[in-house]
């Protein structure tokens, strides 16, 4: 899949890190934008639409958690990689319950940066295009229509935007439909070992898909909780006996 052209965004105050990281993305063949503030960050993220942004979250006049809190709450599901300083967990865990869909700790090798936004930007335009990969199986309940090859979903017909992230834990989940996974296993799933987070982490992204796919959020048919253990996926159909 060719990226070059890309559009990345980069939100970051300090100028000899966003110049760096605007050189060498450049050199990728990325089109890259900078904002040196929170606001400007916001401001471009929704003039621009990026394929992905790089979002640090310390950050002057509005911070990147905020920034990514807003972009999330206004439905843009664009991949966005948050910078943290590596003594700050709480800020990474803090931008995974928000919808971050990786991280980077500073000091940050570049090589590595680089490979995560490979990464992101592979999954996101697979979602969005559905270009390749095998013959397309389909999941269906309700009123959704999950195309896994594509990794698009419909409700009702319309589409319904998810992120990378949400649609991986939805899929680890129908991949082990009537089986109860703990939030440790689904965590371990989607975001990998090395990641840290919390068991919110999961809940956020549960609530999410719940509030996009369930007909009663509050009362979910599909995604259901687990008491003492987690979620468990049932494919059933509640308008049938």
């Amino acid at each position: 899949m060719n990226l070059h052209g890309r559009r990345l965004l980069v939100v970051e105050d300090d100028p000899s890190i966003a110049i760096g990281l605007r050189i060498n993305l450049e050199s990728e063949g990325y089109e890259v934008h900078v904002a040196e503030d929170g606001e400007r960050g916001l401001e471009l993220a929704r003039t621009l639409e990026p394929d992905l942004i790089v979002l640090d979250v310390m950050l002057p006049k509005r911070n990147g958690l905020e920034v990514l809190h807003d972009l999330r709450a206004e439905g843009r599901t664009m991949p966005i990689i948050i910078l943290s300083a590596k003594s700050a967990e709480m800020d990474k865990v803090a931008g995974l319950e928000l919808g971050a869909e990786d991280y980077v700790a500073k000091p940050f090798s570049l090589a590595e940066l680089l490979a995560r936004v490979r990464v992101a930007l592979r999954r996101g335009a697979t979602a969005s295009t559905g270009q390749g990969g095998p013959p397309r199986a389909r999941i269906g309940f309700g009123d959704v229509e999950v195309d896994v090859a594509a990794r698009t979903i419909r409700r009702g017909g319309t589409v319904v935007e998810v992120t990378a992230t949400e649609f991986d834990v939805l899929m680890c989940l129908v991949g082990e439909r009537g089986r109860a996974l703990s939030r440790e296993d689904i965590f371990r799933r989607v975001w990998g070992p090395k990641h840290h987070g919390t068991p919110r982490t999961v809940d956020n992204f549960i609530q999410q898909l719940r509030a996009k796919l369930e007909v009663d959020p509050q009362e979910p048919v599909f995604i259901q909780t687990v008491r003492g253990v987690g979620y468990r996926f049932d494919l059933v159909d509640p308008n049938k006996p």
